[in-house]
């Protein structure tokens, strides 16, 4: 929101189903096949064929409206919806219209340390067109229709966000939704995930919506929040300016930051939606819903309950650590092994040390040469004083770089072979802190005449000469001890 400003967002995102076929036919939906290979009679409409419907595809379906709580349609119908375009070889799509197959639900999100729910209109079924190809052909175009018939669920949500920080928060929670309940892949480079932003701006307390913008095809959360805040500067900027919006598509360009219109509310398609004659209607019945409310994995809301509520983590971590299945199977594993009283050191672990090094060298958390195991052996020394959190910083590149074996026990190893222990005894602290005090006289004087710096800078000392073994706020408060004795 500016200070003027109300900004309105409603997103709707394109998931690709996990299915190993299309929604109507029996064609793969493998990726990166070479252009036209994984294309059946069905996709590319030659006469007489017929769709028949994928059970999977409407179990994705039902498992996401279970997952948002949404209704369930016992009966919804699909529609063709008629436009032409060269990658559309029937000259119309088969999606749902008025009657979808899941209706309502909503999905919290996280936004910083504010907490807001975004209500879901509904999630329909759809198949995918194929793909035009312009960069391959000098003055033509070319047509892949792998693509074709790859089974889509188009989710919509009211215009419940408020800024481009809430659409990013929803399309994040979004997304580790449905690879959680392993109904998406998530892949956005490969288009298995896909958003468009509609974005509208009025003055703070009317109740009217503005005139909408739909920014489409946004693949990226970086592309995402740059081609919002840059509409809604436009937007702003054009009616303060005395001009007017007018509804219509634009796509976002990385290159200059900002979107350009792809067709005005004029140019518009009228699809002439009606309910396609080669398909009954998808009846769902109660026993099909319950066996597969049944198989539902735990939700990352109800994860991310359970781990305040149990390890006492803030709802910040406890969100970072729900993004994905891979790392709340990770934070839980580490926690078995070095303790549930170490869950916020290892959440801190996790979210922090592992995350950050997974960042820099590109991998995901399946990839980490770090072991769960390892990480929660390696908590518990700190637990235990066997190390500084800072000398455990020095374990962990090295587990990084597999040295100690890949057992769990690797960073006993590692700490035993390098001498890392800490200094624990409060006698051979005493004597290297005297000797520390008898070298720095001029320090000591100006602690004493009131400068706290002077102190700070001889815990340095003290600390390098126990080499960084010594545990810090033992040395914080023998040395005081000393000081002030």
């Amino acid at each position: 929101m500016t200070r003027q400003w109300e900004v309105v967002i409603g997103i709707e995102t394109h998931a690709q189903l996990s299915t190993q076929s299309k929604i109507f036919s029996g064609a793969s939906t493998a990726f990166g096949a070479p252009p036209n290979v994984q294309a059946c009679a069905v996709d590319i409409a030659l006469p007489g064929v017929l769709p028949v419907l994928n059970r999977g595809a409407v179990d994705c379906a039902i498992k996401f409206g279970l997952a948002v709580g949404g209704e369930v349609a016992a009966k919804s119908v699909f529609a063709r919806k008629n436009y032409f375009y060269p990658d559309l070889p029937k000259g119309y799509q088969i999606s749902q219209f008025e009657l979808p197959v899941v209706v309502g639900g909503q999905l919290g999100i996280q936004v910083g340390d504010r907490e807001k729910v975004v209500h879901l209109t509904r999630a329909h079924l759809e198949e995918d067109a194929g793909k035009s190809l312009h960069e391959d052909f000098h003055g033509k175009s070319g047509i892949d229709l792998n693509r074709a018939g790859t089974p889509l669920l188009e989710i919509v949500t009211e215009p419940d966000m408020r800024s481009s920080a809430e659409a990013v928060a929803y399309a994040k929670a979004l997304h580790a939704l449905v690879r959680w309940i392993g109904i998406c892949d998530g892949n956005m480079q490969e288009g298995s995930f896909r958003c468009d932003a509609n974005v509208s701006v009025r003055p703070v307390g009317q109740k009217e919506f503005g005139t909408r913008r739909e920014i489409k095809n946004l693949n990226s959360f970086r592309f995402m929040q740059q081609a919002i805040d840059y509409e809604v500067q436009w937007q702003i900027a054009t009616i303060e300016d005395g001009g007017s919006i007018e509804q219509a598509t634009v796509l976002f360009d990385p290159d200059t930051g900002g979107t350009r219109a792809m067709r005005s509310k004029e140019d518009a398609h009228d699809y002439r939606y009606f309910p396609d004659p080669d398909l009954l209607p998808l009846i769902i019945d109660s026993a099909w819903v319950a066996r597969l409310r049944a198989a539902m994995p735990e939700l990352p809301a109800a994860m991310r309950n359970r781990f305040l509520a149990d390890y006492g983590l803030s709802a910040y971590d406890a969100s970072a650590l729900t993004s994905s299945p891979e790392a709340a199977g990770y934070f839980e594993s580490a926690v078995a092994v070095a303790g549930k009283a170490s869950a916020k050191t290892c959440a801190n672990w996790v979210a922090v040390d592992l995350a950050g090094r997974l960042n820099k060298d590109g991998k995901g958390i399946g990839e980490a040469p770090v072991t769960p195991a390892q990480l929660g052996v390696l908590v518990a020394r700190i637990a235990d004083n066997t190390i500084s959190n800072n000398i455990a910083k020095k374990v962990f590149e090295s587990l990084w770089n597999g040295e100690g074996g890949g057992e769990a026990a690797a960073a006993d190893r590692i700490i035993e072979k390098q001498g890392l222990k800490q200094i624990t005894d409060s006698g051979a602290i005493e004597t290297l802190i005297d000797e520390v005090l008898a070298a720095s006289a001029a320090m000591v004087a100006e602690f004493k005449s009131g400068k706290e710096k002077a102190f700070n800078a001889l815990v340095g000392q003290a600390m390098k000469a126990t080499k960084g073994k010594a545990n810090p706020q033992q040395v914080n408060d023998l040395l005081r001890k000393k000081l002030l004795g």
